[in-house]
């Protein structure tokens, strides 16, 4: 109980130290949110007067404490180029965001967790899928997107590349599309995964315990199951927690190749407007994201691996 506690009052302490940073960098940027907001009418009397309405006036830490208690509400500010609140403007952005990142982290689980441990234990082909493990990890999610926009848009005429359907009107077609989208951005991590659960399981099967426990006649694929498999998976579920946070990061380019209408065309949109309110928002997901995704492995590897919790119970 104390580990769980000190993990989860330091993922805190890290999302507030992000979110005054945050605040603090768009704060002393060039060009603040009044002078953005009234454009070529701006002069030094209305400036000073919305400075003023929008409480710009004030010291950092006012600004940032009241900005604070405000996310803890649910309002995230008034975007400047929408002339909305941030929160309806991002809501469906981040739904479709997750759902995307959601999708590729299931591809991810679902393939590489049994192609790593059968690869563990097939000594076939080793250089040809040794070779084949290096290219998925080596080719990035964009080229990989091109690609299968180019051979199962364009050429199969699957889906129609650039026109997102609407989720609302025609479910199965949007999730169609975001398939092709989740393989390009799973692709890579599946071939790290695998190489990672490769090497950890044939790890594990070296070692004496293993030797020991098959030699007095327990069934291989048992001891594999029950004991090699519980101690490999502990690296690689704090790295697949890593992947799930990088995964939401990641889609912001995919996003651009399929033109699909999530978070990460508005932080690319919202950064080219100078929309502040947004970005600094978004960032602060992010950032959420991370350290939600970092505490959740830690946790799961405080109960996969008893050693935790002996050390987190000291």
């Amino acid at each position: 109980m104390k580990y769980v506690c000190k993990r989860v009052l330091t993922g805190l302490a890290t999302m507030l130290t992000v979110s005054f940073l945050t605040f603090a960098a768009f704060s002393l940027i060039s060009g603040d949110t009044a002078t953005t907001m009234l454009g070529t009418a701006a002069t030094p009397e209305r400036l000073e007067a919305l400075r003023a309405e929008l409480g710009l006036d004030r010291p950092l830490p006012v600004r940032y404490g009241e900005w604070l208690l405000n996310c803890f509400q649910g309002d995230l500010g008034v975007s400047t180029s929408y002339r909305q609140p941030v929160r309806e403007l991002l809501a469906p952005k981040i739904r479709l965001t997750l759902c995307l990142s959601f999708m590729s982290f299931l591809l991810i689980t679902a393939v590489s967790i049994p192609l790593g441990v059968w690869s563990a234990g097939v000594r076939r082909l080793e250089g040809a899928r040794t070779a084949l493990n290096q290219l998925g990890m080596a080719v990035p999610p964009f080229f990989t997107g091109i690609l299968l926009s180019w051979v199962f848009g364009v050429g199969l005429k699957w889906f129609t590349p650039g026109q997102f359907p609407d989720a609302g009107q025609d479910f199965a077609s949007a999730a169609g599309y975001l398939l092709f989208a989740a393989v390009s951005l799973a692709i890579p991590r599946i071939a790290m995964t695998v190489r990672m659960l490769r090497s950890t399981v044939r790890e594990e099967l070296g070692k004496d315990y293993v030797r020991t426990a098959i030699a007095r006649g327990n069934d291989r694929g048992q001891v594999l199951r029950r004991h090699v498999l519980k101690n490999a998976l502990a690296p690689v579920v704090t790295f697949l927690a890593q992947t799930m946070a990088e995964l939401v990061a990641g889609s912001i380019v995919v996003e651009q190749v399929f033109v699909i209408p999530g978070l990460g065309r508005m932080l690319v949109a919202s950064i080219s407007n100078r929309d502040y309110p947004v970005v600094q928002a978004i960032v602060v997901i992010l950032a959420f994201w991370v350290v939600l995704a970092g505490t959740a492995a830690d946790l799961v590897n405080q109960r996969m691996d008893p050693r935790l919790r002996l050390g987190g119970a000291a």
